[in-house]
């Protein structure tokens, strides 16, 4: 049972985020304000990390399953990729480098911020 009270809170905080999306006119995802609602709700303690902890973890271990359907989709559209393939795998593998290396930078910049600033309060 105490699942599905997590899962129905997720659920709920996802659905606002539907439908801000439609309401309001801005060309934001609707996952992305469900996200916002739920780290701003977290944060302000509206809810409790205890709350939704266990079916966030559940979620997290079953990312890589949701995977699969976006690959099936991507071999059933093979005949319009195939010609953009080499472009498609460059753009792919310089974009990915590109994030590592600006989330190992971002993370590098927090931990001088936060070592920082434990050094302080000594």
């Amino acid at each position: 049972m105490k699942y599905i009270k997590q899962f129905a809170i997720i659920l709920a905080v996802s659905f606002i985020g539907e439908v801000l999306h439609e309401i309001l006119p801005l060309p934001v995802p609707a996952s992305i304000y469900g996200l916002v609602l739920m780290l701003a709700a977290l944060k302000t303690g509206i809810i409790p990390l205890a709350s939704v902890r266990e079916a966030g973890k559940f979620l997290i271990e079953i990312m890589p399953l949701m995977f699969i359907p976006a690959a099936v989709g991507l071999t059933e559209s093979w005949e319009r990729i195939s010609p953009i393939l080499v472009p498609l795998l460059v753009i792919t593998a310089v974009s990915t480098v590109a994030v590592m290396a600006a989330a190992g930078r971002v993370t590098q910049a927090v931990q001088r911020a936060g070592s920082g600033k434990h050094a302080k309060e000594k």
